[in-house]
């Protein structure tokens, strides 16, 4: 169970990775995997969201599970909660598009690692007094949801 902990909490061990950090990383590959299936509607809306949910749910078992067996909290090798993130953010692609789907999604890159590393209120707080699993994804759900808003304002008056 470990193995299979260790495997979803990395993104397939993506947050190995030490060329960049494994955030950064995360976040491209998460874009790169999720992208093609928004922008070619590859799956309808609905099926898109439960899958999320699934992932999440998921997520909570095997983040709890991994840092049990490494002792740690929050790992750098658990990247699963960028991947969540991005998740978010292109639940709501349509509603944010803007100008094209490239610059949607640089912009979507971008905003999204600011947030994740800035961790602006209340994010701020989840990540240094939730302690759980749940307060891993929670700050960056947070993150996605600010790059939502700010997309979705930008979207206003473009």
């Amino acid at each position: 169970m470990i193995k299979l902990a260790n495997f979803f909490v990395s993104l397939s061990y993506a947050g190995y990775i030490k060329l960049i950090p494994s955030g950064t990383f995360a976040s491209f590959l998460s874009i790169v995997i999720l992208f093609p299936i928004v922008e070619y509607k590859i799956i309808s809306l609905e099926i898109f969201i439960f899958i999320f949910f699934v992932i999440f749910l998921l997520s909570l078992l095997f983040i709890n599970k991994f840092s049990s067996h490494t002792q740690s909290h929050d790992s750098k090798i658990i990247v699963i909660d960028e991947f969540l993130g991005v998740y978010l953010i292109l639940i709501f692609y349509d509603q944010i598009k803007i100008i094209n789907p490239y610059v949607t999604i640089v912009l979507i890159f971008i905003l999204f690692r600011f947030f994740d590393i800035f961790k602006i209120f209340p994010a701020n707080i989840v990540d240094r007094k939730l302690k759980s699993a749940f307060g891993v994804i929670l700050d960056d759900l947070i993150a996605g949801i600010y790059t939502i808003i700010i997309l979705y304002i930008v979207n206003a008056y473009y």
